[in-house]
């Protein structure tokens, strides 16, 4: 406090600062970056462990052998699908009450803010068909979920075939102490969504459905399973859920550990975890599993159905059959023992899983990072704000400026403020602020409440009026700087730009802050892109390099350049046309994942991002 309050040591301390401004920026982007990259550094991460009791062993007697059968109920229900042109709700209650199940139907309709050419769908109307296997030794008050998708073509009969199978396996044993609950959902993640949203009696998103007539108790875990073809030759998990939510790692754990003891391979991010560690091919392996699900989990799309699961803290995977050319193969029955083996588990759970963690990072199956650990890398790059700030603030303070109108750091500074210049009112950050956020409500509402009028007057589709709308909104920002500056008093004033980039970076760092708690790998993205040409835009410089800087650092630029990488990292490189139609289609599906399942990335670069952007560009175009 004495330093605080001591006007000569505050002096000094001012001095220090300003002087060493720039290095201290210099060397927190660097540490940041550095400490970001040593993440998949094996010694850096944690060998995972179980730290639920009930879970702690994978000693259960797997006993599924019926992998014929799982055969046969797919090659049933092939035709059937293909009989009936869609989802045969019909054979699937009848065989599931042959089973000895209870089964239910539930139907349902979506209407989206504007048609799915991807999917070729508008009016989405489908049923969901599940069955629920009560438990001999419990009265119904917990559950588990198996869950498989139908999808369309010729995808996932055999899920829908083992999962049968396991039924009517499950019905033969009596150490049951939760329901279970075997759904088919039509309609990927619509049909997922209507029927979580009618199991617990809530109606987030606008689908209209026919209500539960049959339920089980509160789901305590889910497994969404993915499976199309007789044979595969790993598991992959997906893990990222709705707004980067992540399932308790003790589940993917539990997953592992039961892969490891059927030797059957498994992976995340489809790729195998390698044994040499200590070699630069494995930390670059590592590194690009890493990568992969940041960018996943930063774009905040759900990677599976069990990412809806999440929403209502059930803690839910999606496990992916794959077949690829590796000389191992494994049948029904492995499959079928591995799942037999995890459900066994986890209907020993007491309670909740809660003891392990549910914010990491996982450069392979058997390692992970806490958040304890990769927090400090985003906290390096929000210093970088922080540090830019308290240099303006001083340089905004009487006591920073000599008579003579030099900096305290010896450098010519502005014009000296206290005697030539009147102290500008707040007021004059009004105007900008008001209209930056006006433009980033815009981009919000107006492609879709104005794509009808759109279609009426151009020749495009309603998906191709949204997403041009919002192309041509984000693109008319940059003429804000020759509108705001004219209303501002104090358009003349070096204190003017100082305080409005000020504010901004302020603003700047509050949003990444509050995003990273929710979806560190979103907040560490537009940090790692933002808080460096954020630090360094000014009026006076190289203003056109500043402009292009700017201008590659928005979040659209990122956006298309997050595609690119990602095209890398999977070793399917793409073209710049194919590039820029994925991101054409990246805007749509944005917009569907936030008006469809309530995803907040839209929303939170249109009306906080985007507009602290334009301030910036602002600061940067200041008369």
């Amino acid at each position: 406090m004495g330093l605080l309050s001591d006007p000569y040591r505050r002096r000094a301390l001012s001095r220090l600062i300003l002087r060493l401004n720039a290095p201290l920026c210099i060397m927190s982007f660097l540490m940041g970056l550095g400490w970001f990259l040593g993440l998949a550094f094996h010694p850096f991460t944690l060998r995972i462990y179980m730290s639920e009791n009930a879970m702690g062993s994978t000693m259960v007697e797997e006993h599924f052998v019926h992998g014929e059968r799982a055969l046969s109920y797919a090659r049933e229900f092939a035709g059937h699908k293909k009989k009936a042109g869609g989802m045969p709700v019909a054979w699937l209650e009848k065989t599931m009450w042959n089973l000895g199940l209870e089964v239910y139907k539930q139907t349902f309709s979506r209407t989206l803010p504007f048609p799915d050419e991807m999917r070729e769908r508008y009016m989405v109307k489908g049923t969901n068909v599940y069955g629920i296997l009560r438990a001999p030794r419990g009265a119904s008050t917990e559950s588990l979920v198996l869950s498989v998708p139908c999808s369309p073509g010729q995808q996932n009969h055999q899920a829908v075939g083992l999962m049968l199978a396991l039924a009517s396996y499950f019905r033969g044993q009596i150490y049951w102490a939760k329901d279970i609950i075997f759904l088919v959902n039509e309609h990927d993640l619509i049909g997922m969504e209507a029927w979580l949203e009618a199991y617990h009696d809530v109606n987030v998103t606008e689908v209209h459905s026919s209500g539960m007539l049959g339920r089980a108790g509160a789901i305590q875990a889910a497994i969404s399973l993915e499976l199309s073809s007789d044979v595969i030759t790993s598991f992959d998990v997906a893990v990222e859920g709705l707004n980067g939510q992540l399932p308790n790692l003790d589940l993917v754990n539990l997953f592992y550990s039961f892969c490891q003891k059927n030797s059957l391979l498994c992976t995340i991010q489809g790729k195998l975890q390698r044994s040499d560690w200590d070699s630069l091919p494995a930390y670059l392996h590592s590194l690009q599993t890493l990568l992969l699900m940041v960018l996943k989990q930063g774009s905040g799309r759900p990677q599976g159905e069990h990412g809806l699961f999440l929403r209502y803290h059930i803690e839910a995977i999606t496990v992916r059959g794959i077949n690829s050319f590796r000389q191992y193969k494994f049948d029904m029955s492995t499959m079928g023992a591995t799942l037999e083996g995890m459900f066994r588990k986890l209907n020993n759970l007491l309670e909740r899983l809660h003891q392990s963690y549910f914010f990491y990072l996982l450069p392979s199956l058997s390692r992970f990072v806490s958040i304890g650990v990769y927090m400090p890398a985003f906290g390096f790059l929000i210093l970088i704000l922080v540090l830019k700030a308290l240099d303006l603030w001083m340089k905004l303070s009487k006591y920073d400026m000599d008579p003579d109108g030099q900096l305290c750091d010896g450098d010519q500074g502005p014009r000296p403020v206290a005697t030539e210049e009147p102290k500008p009112s707040l007021l004059t950050l009004v105007p900008p602020l008001l209209i930056c956020h006006a433009t980033g409500l815009a981009l919000y509402f107006v492609p879709i409440m104005g794509q009808e009028m759109a279609t009426q007057h151009f020749p495009v589709s309603e998906s191709e009026a949204v997403v041009l709308t919002v192309i041509a909104i984000y693109v008319a920002g940059l003429a804000l700087p020759h509108n705001t500056h004219r209303v501002l008093t104090g358009s003349g004033s070096d204190r003017g730009w100082m305080t409005l980039k000020l504010v901004a970076l302020l603003y700047l760092a509050m949003q990444l802050g509050c995003i990273a708690l929710i979806n560190f790998s979103l907040g560490f993205l537009l940090a790692i892109t933002l808080v460096p040409v954020a630090a360094v835009i000014q009026p006076m410089g190289p203003k056109y390099l500043y402009a292009v800087l700017l201008v590659l650092v928005t979040p659209a630029v990122t956006l298309l350049f997050c595609i690119f990488l990602y095209q890398e990292l999977i070793e399917y490189p793409i073209s710049l046309l194919e590039g820029w139609q994925h991101f054409l289609q990246a805007i749509a599906e944005g917009l569907l994942d936030h008006h469809l399942y309530g995803s907040i990335v839209f929303p939170f670069i249109a009306i906080f991002v985007y507009p602290c952007w334009l301030l910036l560009w602002n600061v940067l175009f200041w008369k």
